[in-house]
């Protein structure tokens, strides 16, 4: 059982050694992956074999967790109840630059500059949870997410529940999906989608289309799903195809960065982020995961949204949303205040 493993892990972190414990969407096992030095190795051409940690930045490298010990493990959800914390000025922080460059964004988009673009934010909150603690929570909150807890002693820890898979490859078969538009919801409802949020997705899924069409030939493309992580839901759409021996770099290049973390046309959106966000995303809205695994014939990917850095007695929240040229600034800041909420759960409960 996790519980048992629990100590092991803490030994591993304390000990200062590199290590990712991880569970997939809808599944009970956690996984725990150990590197038995403390060397920080890259990835350069993702033949490599491990788990990658890439940042948003493509031009960085990601770095690669050796899989020199593995376990398996069978985790039970805890059904907690939280109380509703008052977060105080919390989520307010960074409003007023948040609002003024969502307005900026959708000038450009409306002088077609750009079609789309995603602008994030961080909150810095205290924290005196153990980070073992904060990512059961996040194990209990989020069944079908991909949850994690990620360590290397010369970056520090990162915990996530991302909804979002970059893509799946396995043997010669690729499945991706196209993932925006949010809204908050407390009950089991799906909820109606407006304009905005089905133009958002539509963007997406023709930018992925497009990119793989080269490589894929017999690309398929699935319905619209509303999907829930937390106490939000998404529009979704599979997308798979036939990719044969194509190297997984041509595939990292190709999708990464999604229009869902940056926007449309790429190349102009990350100017426009680069140009207005006040800080460093790291390893926010990069992607991560199982790198040739299974005998080398399984890479699986996500997204890296929903996190959490952790910094001595701190915490740090990213969170952001897509803009399009239907978009209303003061509603793009209230939607990073929803996604915002589970995870303060995670840290103030």
């Amino acid at each position: 059982m996790f519980l048992e493993h629990i100590s092991i892990i803490e030994n591993h972190w304390k000990s200062e050694l590199p290590l990712v414990v991880y569970r997939k969407p809808n599944t009970n096992e956690v996984i725990s992956i150990f590197q038995q030095d403390s060397n920080l190795y890259h990835v350069h051409d993702f033949s490599e074999k491990g788990f990658v940690f890439a940042p948003y930045d493509r031009r960085a490298p990601g770095i690669l967790t050796r899989a020199d010990k593995i376990y398996s493990h069978e985790y039970q959800i805890r059904h907690l109840k939280f109380d509703t914390p008052n977060f105080g000025a919390i989520p307010g922080e960074g409003r007023k630059y948040h609002i003024e460059i969502v307005n900026k964004g959708i000038k450009e988009i409306v002088n077609n500059k750009f079609k789309k673009v995603v602008l994030s934010r961080k909150i810095v909150v205290p924290n005196n949870s153990s980070p073992i603690e904060i990512f059961r929570k996040v194990l209990d909150s989020y069944p079908n997410a991909f949850c994690y807890f990620w360590y290397h002693p010369k970056i520090g820890i990162w915990i996530g529940a991302t909804p979002e898979l970059l893509f799946l490859k396995q043997n010669s078969t690729l499945v991706t999906v196209s993932l925006a538009g949010t809204k908050k919801s407390t009950t089991t409802d799906k909820p109606s989608w407006g304009k905005k949020e089905k133009e958002e997705q539509d963007l997406v899924t023709q930018h992925i289309v497009q990119q793989l069409s080269g490589y894929v030939p017999d690309l398929s493309i699935g319905k619209v799903n509303s999907v829930r992580a937390g106490n939000l839901w998404h529009l979704k759409t599979k997308i798979w195809g036939t990719v044969g021996d194509l190297k997984l770099k041509s595939i990292i290049q190709a999708l990464h960065p999604t229009p869902a973390i940056c926007g449309l046309p790429v190349s102009e959106a990350e100017a426009f982020i680069e140009r207005n966000e006040n800080y460093d995303r790291e390893y926010y809205t990069g992607f991560l995961g199982e790198l040739n695994i299974d005998n080398d014939k399984t890479s699986h990917l996500f997204v890296n949204l929903r996190c959490m850095q952790i910094k001595d007695d701190s915490v740090f929240l990213y969170i952001g949303g897509g803009i399009t040229g239907s978009s209303n600034a003061e509603q793009e800041w209230i939607e990073t205040v929803h996604k915002s909420e589970t995870m303060l759960n995670m840290i103030f409960n």
